[in-house]
């Protein structure tokens, strides 16, 4: 490393626009750390990429000094790899523009933008990306998994509206991919992650939403639960794909609309989103009311740019994570009984258990069309350790790993890959499923010598 910091440091810096952060650096610590701080990797340079041309000339350099490398675009996945030990970071979050054409309804879209700042400039135009909850996600990492969120019963996945992209591969060379410009790397980067490069730009499909939407919380006494479910089971089964509902098990934030005597205790919560006429999702909503007697409600139009950061305070960065996850094609009475028993069970209060569904037009797109393959998930459930002291560790971990075993016999099999820690290599083709194989040509072709390594990876077979 000495001779990288003396000669061709100095060279790189000379290169590009970005910064070029060493560990003496300041700046540095705050360009390697990512959303969670179980992660604590250290690389040897970082580039702060200010555009496409930086991207390619850290790639040429990664190269030229035989350097392992991590692509760091919203720094959000659970799985930390977006940082790697000793090597060059590729930091795309300077590379945030989101632009927007409203006529075509068409957004383009840079690697190192966050939902938010997707949402914010859609909703100027009352459209919207299909995007996933939280606006401090990153656009690339969510795309590139598959990407799902309220949107996805009426319009599909993220992948599904993605366009077109604009990419850098493994050979530092630029490529444009899209249904007729290398379909091969087109429907290999729709859920393959980040196996094939780096990509520069999103172009996705927008649709016309808002500015106000229908949605809000209602939230039940834990010792409902069982019932709770059962009914919110039955009750999606028929449901206008407008519509979505989600369920949360998890100790009670002080949330203003409920008694203060629940503050700290389990409970069930409904997350309810409604795009449609505010009226017609008022009825459509209505049942939801009749699960139990509710602790309390907060329930009615909002900006969606609000609704999409309802959750931010729950995910904040700076906290210890770690997630187990299965996808269900249906869940039956028995695995109610263990969702109910490990939330009754939690370790940390911050520990949650969510169960997101993602059928509808989802479901309807043939598992071949894209890497993303899981079209009979009708509901993904994580099960999310999250706490703040490392003495927790054990505790937490240990909790979401006997849970997702309990749960695996009722499961599908697959599993939602943005979702996967970084231990669970194994899981990787559970992860792509029947698009597996077909991966990993497309890697042969694409990056033979597994040049981009730090993602879910996709060994190459040359």
């Amino acid at each position: 490393m000495a001779v990288l910091q003396s000669v061709a440091i100095e060279e790189l810096r000379s290169k590009v626009r970005g910064a070029v952060l060493l560990p003496a650096d300041q700046g540095y610590d705050d360009a390697r750390r990512i959303w969670n701080a179980m992660i604590d990797r250290k690389p040897g340079v970082i580039v702060m990429c200010a555009g496409v041309a930086d991207i390619i000339r850290s790639v040429a350099f990664a190269r030229h000094q035989e350097l392992e490398v991590s692509i760091h675009g919203g720094g959000h996945n659970i799985a930390g790899n977006a940082v790697c030990d000793d090597g060059l970071m590729i930091n795309l979050s300077p590379m945030k523009s989101v632009r927007v054409n409203p006529e075509t309804r068409r957004a383009y879209v840079e690697p190192g933008a966050k939902l938010g700042d997707l949402d914010h400039e859609s909703q100027a135009f009352a459209l919207a990306a299909v995007v996933g909850i939280n606006s401090t996600t990153g656009v690339a990492g969510l795309t590139l998994g598959g990407g799902f969120g309220w949107l996805t019963r009426q319009y599909g996945m993220t992948v599904d509206n993605l366009i077109s992209a604009e990419l850098i591969t493994a050979e530092g060379k630029w490529m444009r991919a899209s249904g007729a410009e290398n379909p091969d790397l087109f429907w290999a980067i729709r859920g393959g992650g980040g196996n094939f490069g780096i990509v520069t730009m999103f172009e996705f499909q927008l649709h016309p939403l808002g500015p106000e939407v229908l949605c809000g919380l209602i939230v039940y006494p834990f010792n409902e639960a069982k019932t709770v479910l059962t009914k919110y089971l039955e009750f999606v089964e028929d449901i206008p794909e407008e519509l979505n509902v989600w369920a949360v098990l998890r100790k009670a934030p002080p949330l203003p609309f409920l008694p203060e005597e629940v503050h700290g205790k389990e409970i069930v919560a409904l997350a309810v989103f409604h795009s449609g006429d505010i009226e017609t999702g008022r009825r459509a909503i209505a049942p939801l009311r009749g699960f139990g007697e509710p602790h309390g409600e907060h329930l009615g139009p909002q900006p969606y740019t609000a609704w999409q950061k309802a959750f931010d305070p729950l995910l904040a960065p700076g906290a210890r994570n770690y997630w187990k996850s299965h996808n269900f094609a249906e869940l039956s009475g028995d695995a109610l009984e263990s969702i109910v028993r490990y939330a009754g069970d939690l370790p940390h209060h911050q520990c949650e258990i969510f169960i997101g569904m993602i059928d509808g037009q989802a479901s309807r797109v043939p598992p071949e069309a894209t890497a993303y393959s899981h079209r009979d998930a009708k509901f993904v459930m994580n099960f999310h350790g999250r706490w703040e002291s490392p003495s927790d560790d054990e505790r937490c971990i240990t909790w979401a790993r006997e849970f997702f075993n309990a749960m695996t016999p009722h499961a599908a099999g697959s599993v939602y890959v943005n979702f996967m820690t970084q231990d669970e290599t194994g899981r990787v083709p559970a992860a792509f499923g029947t698009s597996y194989e077909r991966l990993v040509q497309v890697k042969n072709k694409y990056d033979p010598t597994n040049f981009f390594h730090m993602n879910q990876n996709i060994k190459p077979s040359v």
